[in-house]
């Protein structure tokens, strides 16, 4: 029995440097006893088995906001969303495990060595990368985040990623294990390697490009459950008006949380001029919401979680979709099969929706270019900016009344390393918190705390030339975990290797 716990209750431990607690020690010393732990099995089945249970327990724990979820969703008892944490965190341990076995079958006998940690932690950011895609992805708190407790040493995501960042923790960790066990050398290597990168990433200088933009971002503090009540309609209408109304002696770009609005925009024009009225000349709103495209008989077709931007005639500017949705949220995977046995979409809604075309960059006049994410696609690593054309900032409109406690720190975070990747200031506007203001170097510039109404008048600064991350994409990660991987392997077919366990 102690030997399922102690790896479980280790795993839980290494959660706890994410968001909210940012116990950023406790990872390091988890992952160097994982590593400790994998060295140590006998066989590959303890090998897989450990690094599961450690897994899981770091799901479980970091992904305990998923069951706040289900308590919104009156088709479901609350009582599913504590399996459901359960069920996802058992299969995304599947991950870390896979390459757990692989490390430790190339290493066989010799996983006391330093080759041994270079290959896991290069399998560590594949697999990590690849539970991210599959499946439309979960690419939720990849294990570099946590770095961003060390600021030095987390602006190098604009050189590797956050995948990359991933590899180096591994090796950090390992480094440490390596260092208890008198290992010096590997040790000392990588504290000079984090040394120089984190002095190499504050003295490189980053050169602005272009100018402040004054905003206004509204937080309205309403809740989830009443969001979608068509009597409350009325009176969210009424608080976004008012705190929409401020004078202020230069146009502003106004910016309102996902669905902030229920009213199909291009579909009633008595909505767009009821908005454009909260606007001055020169001042454009972008707001969530949702869009329907009809069919040929005039009926809905398609609807689509959308941003849009609104001028003060009342035009619409342009219109975003959101392409990479939520499982659950947003659409209900294999839905024929799951309907039949109760389960259903956590939020109202009877049908899914549509995918947008993904990243795109567009223009808000007398303000510059404006890049799009909705909620949830800000945690994906290399998809969330239009390499053609950067923009000015990323505008991430949210919905996280439904996410726990745990869930906004934790989505806050992931758009801090968005900005330290791609050198570009990302702005959150959300019902609830956390709205706020994150620059171009992942620094947050200012917030509005959770839970309360309120505006955020500040001004967004200009982005960074482009970083190499932003150059390359996840191809940085890649070869950054490629050559992990490479000198992993050859490391492994050294003579002479094997260290007494």
């Amino acid at each position: 029995m102690l030997a399922v716990a102690v790896p479980v209750v280790a795993g839980a431990l290494s959660s706890l440097g994410f968001e909210p607690l940012a116990l950023w020690p406790l990872t390091f010393i988890a992952v160097a006893f994982l590593l400790d732990r994998i060295a140590r099995a006998a066989t590959l089945r303890v090998a897989f088995g450990a690094a599961w249970l450690f897994a899981a327990g770091h799901f479980l724990v970091g992904l305990n906001w998923i069951a706040t979820a289900f308590t919104y969703q009156a088709n479901m008892p609350a009582s599913f969303g504590v399996g459901a944490v359960v069920l996802l965190s058992f299969y995304l341990a599947l991950f870390p495990a896979l390459s757990a076995a692989v490390a430790w079958r190339v290493y066989r006998g010799r996983t006391g060595t330093f080759g041994f940690v270079l290959l896991f932690a290069a399998l560590w950011v594949a697999t990590e990368w690849f539970r991210g895609v599959l499946f439309t992805g979960f690419a939720w708190n990849p294990l570099g985040t946590v770095w961003l407790a060390l600021p030095p040493i987390a602006q190098v995501a604009s050189w590797i990623g956050v995948y990359g960042l991933s590899g180096v923790l591994i090796v950090t960790a390992g480094a440490l294990r390596l260092a208890l066990r008198r290992q010096w050398r590997p040790a000392i290597g990588v504290a000079v390697a984090l040394a120089v990168s984190a002095i190499a990433s504050i003295s490189i200088p980053s050169a602005p490009i272009g100018r402040p933009i004054p905003v206004r971002i509204v937080q309205p503090n309403i809740g989830q459950d009443e969001k979608y009540d068509l009597q409350q309609v009325t009176r969210h209408e009424r608080i976004y008006a008012r705190l929409s109304r401020t004078p202020a002696t230069h146009p502003r770009l106004f910016l309102w949380p996902e669905d902030a609005t229920l009213r199909f925009l291009e579909l009633e024009p008595t909505a767009r001029a009821a908005l454009a009225r909260l606007l001055r000349p020169g001042e454009v709103l972008l707001t969530g919401g949702e869009s329907v495209s009809l069919d040929v008989q005039g009926e809905p077709e398609e609807y689509h979680n959308s941003v849009f931007a609104l001028g003060s005639d009342g035009s619409l500017l342009w219109r975003y979709d959101k392409a990479h949705l939520v499982p659950f949220g947003e659409y209900l995977p294999l839905r024929p099969i799951l309907e039949r046995i109760g389960l259903s979409r956590l939020v109202p809604g009877a049908g899914d929706f549509a995918r947008g075309p993904g990243p795109g960059t567009f223009d808000v006049p007398g303000f510059g270019p404006v890049g799009v994410q909705v909620c949830y696609e800000i945690i994906f690593s290399g998809h969330v900016v239009e390499r053609a054309q950067r923009p000015a900032f990323l505008f991430n409109p949210s919905n996280d009344a439904w996410f726990g406690a745990w869930g906004p720190p934790q989505h806050f975070a992931q758009a801090r390393m968005r900005a330290i990747e791609e050198g570009v200031p990302v702005v959150r506007a959300t019902p609830t918190g956390i709205t706020g203001v994150i620059g171009p170097n992942g620094a947050v510039v200012s917030t509005l705390p959770p839970a309360r109404e309120g505006v955020l008048d500040t001004t967004v600064p200009p982005p960074y030339a482009p970083t190499l991350f932003a150059r390359l994409g996840l191809w940085a990660s890649g070869l950054f975990t490629l050559g992990l991987g490479v000198a992993g392997i050859v490391l492994a077919r050294r003579p002479g290797m094997r260290v007494a366990e």
